[in-house]
């Protein structure tokens, strides 16, 4: 496909995300940036958080890994939407009831400032990886789409695109990141159904029948009930519920975008409404997976295989609809990427400094012009650490989509853990030792992992979530009782 009309794509898709920027930020406030004003319709705000969840991986990651994963995936997916009842009935109504800008303010008033700062720290470390890791994709795919053509280096590529995030959210941030998320999910969501029905008329199928190539392909495997696996089912639902609560209820990025509803009713129809959506979008992409290998085997299209497995899944999809898929299908993929792209990092900058300078800067005591300089040197700050990250990642190879949720694992496990402690019991925890046991806890998880799978052939994959919060527990509850009697 041609660079320069990929760059006029990516110039107008970015010049009506500045309109849109332009027009949120009329009639703003100190608090704008981090709460939109709590006026935001919760359909939009719904429909937009499905974006910002599927990001480039869900949009390249989940049609890749197919081949290695069949459909097992979607047990996972099944999970998520438990892991959403639960956000639902119990974390929102805590959340409003509390009139929380950061959800982690919840630590300090249940256990002590040591258990807030670590909440709070865990999620900065865990963000920072998965926003990387997300845009990590999405990049990649600009950079062979785009600037190889022009002799960029990636490291500029990926510096160009946080910038251009950076100018149309520093104003007013989330309030602005609602509406563009409803663009990028149109986008993302009519790339994947444009690319079915491109392979669709190519094979000459009508839509019964690629519904049923689908169903009889031997990629269409839903459940697992090896329990060695670690695709297991009940692995996969546990880990699915667990991360869902963790990575969506304990994450301020997301929370954030659900905050901005007028009330808790809104928040909660948005939450629910939103994790039916993100389910069906993703079983999409799973089905658009099974399509994209037909397409490959008919027209003698192999990747790379090492041990047996299929390496390099993610670029699959870029290379079928940039050389094959024609003309349409290179420009509604392209602003599906680059969609992917703004999305994987807008939202995630917004709520990490939302965290920071809530957190562990104060800010609700500074004043106007105050704010607004320590805003945009947090911003800033965790642009130039995205950045880093991305760099030591580059040269990774594998779906990014199984990485970035076993490094939620790990370091959402002590989050996660705090919660269901203080949600659930009445226990008072030794709140100074709170950081130490926190970083023993997922470090714990790692070994034993790498134990089990030595001497056992037993993965716990997805599952180390749930081992991770329960050390925690364990952790904190033996420590107090070691602290009590002692005294």
């Amino acid at each position: 496909m041609n660079p320069i009309v990929i760059f006029s794509i990516i110039a107008i898709y970015f010049a009506v995300l500045m309109v849109i920027s332009y027009l949120t930020s009329k009639d703003t406030s100190d608090n704008t940036f981090y709460t939109g004003d709590r006026k935001s319709p919760w359909p939009l705000v719904a429909y937009g958080m499905v974006g910002a969840a599927l990001s480039g991986v869900t949009f390249v990651s989940i049609p890749g890994m197919v081949s290695n994963n069949f459909f097992y995936y979607f047990q996972f997916v099944i999970g998520n939407v438990l892991g959403y009842i639960f956000i639902v009935l119990v974390l929102i109504p805590i959340y409003y009831k509390l009139k929380l800008v950061s959800i982690y303010t919840y630590l300090s008033s249940r256990f002590g400032n040591y258990s807030y700062k670590t909440g709070s720290l865990f999620f900065l470390i865990s963000q920072s990886f998965g926003a990387a890791l997300r845009l990590l994709l999405a990049a990649k795919i600009l950079q062979y789409a785009l600037f190889d053509s022009y002799n960029i280096p990636f490291p500029v590529t990926v510096m160009i695109i946080i910038f251009l995030v950076w100018i149309y959210t520093n104003k007013s941030g989330i309030k602005t990141i609602v509406w563009t998320d409803t663009l990028q999910t149109t986008f993302l969501i009519f790339a994947a159904i444009v690319a079915i029905v491109i392979v669709k008329n190519s094979l000459g199928l009508s839509f019964s029948e690629t519904i049923t190539s689908i169903k009889d392909h031997q990629y269409f495997k839903l459940f697992n009930w090896d329990f060695n696996s670690k695709n297991n089912f009940f692995k996969q639902i546990i880990s699915g519920m667990l991360i869902a609560i963790a990575m969506m209820g304990l994450d301020q990025n997301i929370m954030q975008k659900t905050l901005t509803c007028k009330n808790k009713r809104d928040a909660q129809k948005n939450a629910l409404v939103f994790s039916l959506i993100l389910a069906i979008t993703q079983f999409l992409f799973l089905g658009l997976g099974v399509v994209l290998y037909i397409y490959a085997e008919k027209n003698g299209i192999t990747l790379e295989k090492v041990n047996g497995e299929f390496v390099n899944t993610d670029t699959l999809f870029p290379i079928l609809s940039l050389n094959h898929f024609g003309l349409f299908a290179s420009i509604t993929f392209i602003l599906g990427i680059t969609a992917a792209a703004f999305s994987s990092i807008d939202s995630a900058l917004t709520a990490l400094t939302t965290s920071f300078t809530h957190d562990f800067l104060d800010i609700e005591d500074k004043s106007g012009s105050q704010k607004t300089n320590i805003k945009n040197r947090v911003l800033f700050g965790f642009s130039v650490i995205v950045f880093i990250i991305i760099m030591l990642f580059s040269n990774s190879k594998g779906d990014v989509i199984s990485t970035i949720f076993k490094v939620a694992g790990y370091t959402y496990g002590p989050l996660l853990g705090l919660y269901l402690l203080g949600i659930f019991t009445k226990i008072k925890i030794h709140d100074k030792s709170v950081p130490i046991l926190c970083i023993t806890a997922p470090i714990a998880t790692y070994y034993l992992n790498d134990y089990l799978i030595v001497n056992f052939n037993f993965d716990l994959g997805f599952m180390n979530i749930f081992v991770n919060a329960l050390l925690t527990i364990l952790s904190l509850i033996i420590t107090q009782k070691l602290i009590i009697d002692g005294k």
